[in-house]
């Protein structure tokens, strides 16, 4: 357990980390980003305080795939938008074009390992992730498509509220996907095996 709580909340922290430098490049949000963006645009908040109420709503969306939420459920809802408001205000923005291309393809790779660190913790997907999970398990779809899926139509419903699309926010969605595919194998937390 020690070791589960520590990769669960790593892997919030992490996350948080790399879409901070997502944001910072200013190369295109996240997909959730972009919701979060068209929401902070016409309703205020910030980008962080966005991610906790639509993480919320979400959750609504785990009753008819009977997902059930655990401890780091809680955990994404409550510690991912307030971690991504405080690195925001450390990580600095750049006008170099080669550090904001850096800060993308980094802010990336380390939001597909972290998703796939919290995963693989089992104490409880994220509200979006559980919508991953249950999807891949009513279909049955390797997790990459459903992952790509779910972005893509994120995408649309930010775009049309205004949110910031653009070549960031094009590679995330097709990257992020077989990112978690290839690393949440790798960062699952098995039981130990019980001796007959």
């Amino acid at each position: 357990m020690p070791r589960r709580l520590l990769q669960l909340f790593a892997g919030l922290v992490t996350f948080a980390f790399g879409e901070s430098l997502i944001i910072q490049a200013r190369l295109g949000v996240m997909s959730w980003d972009v919701l979060h963006q068209g929401l902070t645009n016409h309703l205020g908040l910030t980008i962080g305080r966005w991610s906790i109420i639509v993480g919320a709503l979400v959750l609504l969306l785990w009753i008819p795939m009977r997902e059930r939420p655990g401890l780091g459920t809680v955990g994404n809802v409550i510690v991912i938008g307030p971690t991504l408001d405080l690195f925001l205000h450390w990580v600095p923005a750049t006008t170099s074009m080669g550090w904001r291309v850096a800060m993308l393809l980094v802010g990336i790779f380390i939001n597909g390992v972290a998703t796939a660190a919290y995963i693989g913790a089992r104490l409880g997907s994220g509200p979006r992730d559980g919508l991953m999970t249950g999807l891949v398990r009513l279909t049955r779809w390797p997790v990459g498509w459903i992952r790509t899926a779910i972005e893509l139509s994120v995408v649309v419903v930010g775009y049309l509220l205004g949110g910031n699309l653009n070549v960031g926010t094009v590679l995330f969605v097709l990257t992020i996907g077989p990112i978690v595919h290839v690393f949440l194998p790798r960062l699952i937390i098995r039981e130990p095996a019980t001796a007959p």
